[in-house]
């Protein structure tokens, strides 16, 4: 089973929407969104380091809260953004027609939602190849 991209559309889905290419370039914008997002929790982790040598215990606890939050949420991002990005990698390497070798023309033929696998067509020489995830 792939796991859902609520900020963009799953695969099949976005073939038949907005075409390969567009898919192909949100998956890439939202995966690097991600790795700014762990960019910027690795700062706030490091932030939270350098004020921890100061104050009385309540501000200590603070920065170890946010400490542990700023970790999580960098390692959280991170996996993501290698997630998002060898997914999108994956399937773009797969997108060349083998007859005509024609890149990312294509339309959705049929999706098997339970192997993840898409059936698909070129438009430009209407062979068919499977698209595996």
């Amino acid at each position: 089973m792939t796991q859902r991209n609520y900020l963009n559309r799953p695969l099949a889905e976005g073939i038949r929407t907005i075409g390969f290419r567009k898919w192909y370039e949100r998956e890439l914008l939202s995966s690097h969104a991600h790795m700014l997002l762990a960019l910027l929790s690795t700062i706030a982790l490091m932030a939270t380091l350098e004020l921890f040598h100061g104050g009385n215990m309540g501000d200590k606890l603070l920065n170890v809260v946010l400490f542990l939050f700023s970790g999580a949420l960098a390692l959280w991002s991170l996996r993501r953004y290698l997630y998002l990005l060898s997914h999108a990698e994956t399937v773009a390497d797969q997108a060349n027609c083998p007859q005509c070798t024609e890149y990312g023309r294509l339309s959705v033929v049929e999706e098997d939602r339970r192997d993840g696998q898409l059936l698909v067509r070129c438009r430009k020489c209407s062979h068919e190849w499977k698209l595996l995830p």
